[in-house]
């Protein structure tokens, strides 16, 4: 064929009418058209229309390949649209798209908003929890919802993760005949929003600290976590960057995968006691970043050579000096390594490592006031000693 055998159509409340003249003659001479039952019906498909499976999956799309085919996407099909699922499937020249005004930008244009100072998510087939780290006094953030039901699901969760007091206007679909933008309704079983929606949030309340060392108290934890001021100290020597793989060995609560998660990373926590798993879990979906944090139970030896190859590796459990020699074998030049050390044994072995591979160490001795009868008193934490070094 002389031309793309896909044409990606952006599709707007508003139906075929608000379509450009080359959606229009790609419709026209679709054979097969692609989309969900709501688009399907706007652009009257008959015969002519495949609605897409559950779960969704592109399969069928990329079955006709070499037929006149016509995807529907909702506004932008690149904007938490189907354009990019397709898209690790084709080559240049087998597409092109048609965009339409997104929801997100005909909800900004309704709200008066200024698009680039709008966090934009797809929640839809997403956790609220992915809000978590995002929400602050003053932000403003767009969030597409699966149903009416999820409506007042999202004020709840708002409700019980901080944001009480944070402004819900509700959005349905919008750039068509049925548009409507309200206040999120008191009683949504008997005023359920139809979909498409949209939830526009302003957020009211300060959200999470965005410095590394966040309080203990908001992980879930048997007692075994890399303490406040210590895992501050550990993230500045790991020196978390957006896009890195981290792989922290004895996990324990995975605090430490957490917070290098909320820097933009993604980790691998590895941990031998299988009853601490589901702690790294619940921390990881509390905090929206089970996308970006991957629990692992067994011993390292059998792990790491399966695992993503990582940027930086922090040891805050199981350390001996054959981890230290076997890590030292695979890692790749450039990767940094930080390892905490508690007993006299663990100090020992980091001082070995520091003699034969360079680095430096860091002995961090802290204390915190308590009561003394009717005094105040210095209560010493054992001290930790720090080894990082550049492989």
């Amino acid at each position: 064929m002389s031309e793309p055998w896909l044409h990606i159509l952006g599709l707007g409340e508003d139906g075929p009418e608000g379509l450009g003249s080359a959606s229009r003659a790609a419709l026209d001479r679709a054979e097969i058209i692609f989309g969900g039952p709501r688009h399907l019906a706007l652009v009257g498909a008959g015969d002519r229309g495949r609605a897409w499976p559950v779960p969704f999956s592109t399969a069928p799309v990329l079955a006709q390949r070499g037929r006149r085919c016509v995807v529907l996407a909702s506004g932008d099909p690149f904007w938490h649209g189907a354009g990019g699922s397709l898209l690790s499937d084709l080559t240049t020249g087998e597409w092109v798209s048609h965009p339409a005004p997104s929801s997100f930008q005909l909800a900004c244009n309704r709200l008066g908003w200024r698009m680039e100072e709008v966090l934009c998510l797809g929640l839809h087939a997403a956790p609220f929890a992915r809000l978590r780290p995002l929400l602050h006094r003053g932000a403003r953030a767009l969030v597409t919802l699966r149903d009416g039901a999820a409506a007042a699901e999202l004020a709840d969760w708002l409700a019980a993760n901080g944001h009480g007091s944070a402004q819900i206007t509700l959005l349905e679909r919008l750039g068509g005949p049925h548009e409507r933008i309200r206040a999120l309704p008191t009683d949504a079983a008997a005023d359920t929003p139809a979909a498409p929606l949209l939830a526009a949030i302003t957020a009211r309340d300060p959200g999470l600290p965005r410095a590394s060392g966040l309080p203990d108290d908001l992980f879930a934890h048997d007692g075994q976590i890399t303490k406040r001021p210590i895992r501050a100290l550990t993230l500045s020597a790991l020196a978390p960057r957006a896009g890195e793989h981290l792989w922290d060995l004895g996990a324990g609560s995975g605090s430490i995968s957490v917070e290098w998660a909320l820097a933009g990373g993604t980790s691998s926590a590895v941990e031998t006691r299988a009853d601490r798993l589901p702690n790294i879990r619940a921390n990881a979906e509390a905090f929206g970043l089970a996308h970006r944090l991957a629990a692992h139970h067994g011993d390292h030896a059998a792990l790491l050579p399966g695992l993503p190859r990582p940027d930086a590796v922090f040891i805050g459990g199981g350390l001996s000096p054959d981890l230290i020699l076997r890590l030292w074998d695979m890692l790749a030049p450039g990767t940094r390594l930080v390892a905490n050390a508690v007993t006299l044994e663990n100090e020992a072995t980091l001082y070995a490592a520091q003699a034969q591979h360079g680095g430096s160490l860091l002995r961090i001795d802290l204390a915190q006031s308590g009561q003394l009868g009717r005094f105040r008193d210095w209560q010493a934490a054992r001290p930790v000693v720090q080894w990082s070094v550049t492989r």
